[in-house]
């Protein structure tokens, strides 16, 4: 695969390139190594394109992992210790006992403050990723910048319906500005 496409959100590229060099080389060559074609293998069964052979995100992932992890990313959880609140209108839960929840980043690395996440899911995923998810890891003091790994439309249109792309996600993130809690994060659109 490669880098076809990147932007700068919140100072994103800055960030990475000034304190991530050697990690963001790291990342470059992951998704430089990765012969997306071998992953071409999911038999569509959806209405609008019926037996076309598409790109298989959970397949994409999994070679992720398997090039960065020997690297020293890894996932990273954070548990989740929910707020309980007064429940309104008679409202049981249909639990009583406690849920372990959790959030995750798909790669963190020791000692380095910088989260890269992965995408080939819909939009609203994106979206959670930078404007949410990277704040909290941020909040706890995990990273200070972010890479979101995204396709663009070219390689989302040999995946599933619905999966989101790199132009739609820059032009949202740019007509909505940054926030004083966003982490600097640089979106990289990738292509097979």
């Amino acid at each position: 695969m490669k880098i076809v496409a990147q932007y700068s959100f919140n100072g994103g590229e800055q960030e990475v390139i000034s304190r991530y060099l050697n990690e963001y080389h790291e990342i470059q060559q992951a998704i430089h190594d990765i012969e997306a074609q071998k992953f071409k293998l999911k038999v569509s069964e959806e209405k609008t394109m019926p037996g076309r052979l598409l790109y298989s995100p959970s397949e994409l992932n999994r070679e992720f992992k398997r090039l960065l992890n020997p690297m020293g990313w890894k996932n990273h959880k954070i548990e989740c210790d929910y707020i309980h609140g007064k429940w309104l209108d008679g409202y049981i839960p249909a639990k009583s006992s406690p849920v372990k929840l959790f959030r995750d980043m798909d790669f963190l690395k020791d000692g380095v403050k910088l989260g890269v996440e992965v995408q080939f899911g819909k939009y609203a995923f994106m979206v959670y990723n930078v404007c949410a998810k990277m704040t909290i890891f941020s909040n706890f003091g995990l990273i200070d910048t972010g890479i979101e790994i995204v396709p663009v439309k070219n390689f989302a249109d040999d995946m599933s319906t619905g999966v989101s792309y790199f132009e739609q996600f820059a032009w949202d993130l740019t007509k909505r500005g940054t926030s004083n809690i966003d982490v600097p994060v640089l979106i990289l659109g990738i292509d097979a």
